[in-house]
């Protein structure tokens, strides 16, 4: 398990006072109010809130997809824009934004052809990552014959295809029904243990995030301000029986009582 970034041990990712306001006609809307933190390499950690907090628009930001109105933003020592051009970022989205008329492992190569990398090696990192995810069987298939959870999986090879150091997730399972949401946590962090890169997780939900993560960043209901920091002391490799477990539900009421304004 990763050990939170301390003294002077650089984290790989560092935000430090960052602020995000919309203009709005003639005035502006608060949408982030002063949030810094630190992740480390490795590290898996949750950006949790309710709806309209600023989680999206966080991780946005760490992508160099936005700009911080102030506050700065750098990636092992960098800006997030030189994170960025160097390709250190997998994205996932909350919909898995595949092309259907691409067979599954064509989707998958997609950002490997886009950088002109020779098509066998292209196709044979796209049935490695594929092999990874476990839907070696369905390379052929196209993204409508596959169900809500595969397309994800599919989206998740896509985003490992380039290597990423590390992996932006925008609630990628909330469209899903439970029990899918939570075998797919499992195999997320099946796949997380093997790639070893670092994942920030925008969930809405507090068991999910507690099961994924080593740390939950709390937001605040809007604008949104870094409300808490709880570390989650589970053991790894986590296991379905420790959302049973007594001190999972004494995580849950401990991040419940960190929101302010709920």
């Amino acid at each position: 398990m990763p050990v939170p970034p301390t003294g002077t041990a650089m984290p790989e990712i560092q935000l430090k006072d960052v602020e995000m306001r919309y203009p709005t006609g003639n005035t502006e809307v608060l949408a982030l109010h002063q949030v810094s933190m630190d992740i480390a390499k490795g590290e898996f950690v949750s950006l949790l809130g309710p709806s309209g907090c600023g989680k999206t628009t966080l991780l946005r930001l760490m992508a160099d997809l936005l700009e911080p109105t102030t506050g700065s933003i750098t990636v092992a020592g960098e800006s997030a824009r030189a994170a960025r051009l160097a390709r250190k970022y997998g994205i996932v989205f909350q919909s898995p934004v595949l092309y259907d008329w691409r067979k599954v492992r064509h989707n998958v190569a997609l950002p490997l052809e886009m950088m002109n990398v020779p098509k066998k090696e292209r196709e044979e990192r796209a049935m490695a990552l594929l092999e990874l995810v476990g839907l070696q069987r369905f390379a052929d298939k196209y993204p409508w014959q596959l169900s809500g959870g595969m397309q994800q999986r599919a989206a998740i090879a896509r985003a490992l295809a380039m290597e990423p150091e590390i992996l932006l997730m925008d609630e990628p399972f909330s469209a899903l029904d439970e029990f899918s949401r939570e075998r797919l946590n499992e195999e997320l962090l099946s796949i997380w243990s093997k790639v070893q890169n670092t994942i920030v997780f925008v969930t809405h939900s507090i068991p999910e995030s507690i099961f994924l993560s080593d740390r939950v960043f709390v937001l605040s209901p809007h604008p949104g301000r870094l409300s808490a920091v709880v570390d989650i002391p589970l053991p790894r490799p986590r296991t379905p029986e420790m959302r049973n477990s007594p001190l999972f539900f004494e995580l849950i009421a401990r991040i419940r009582d960190s929101f302010e304004g709920v």
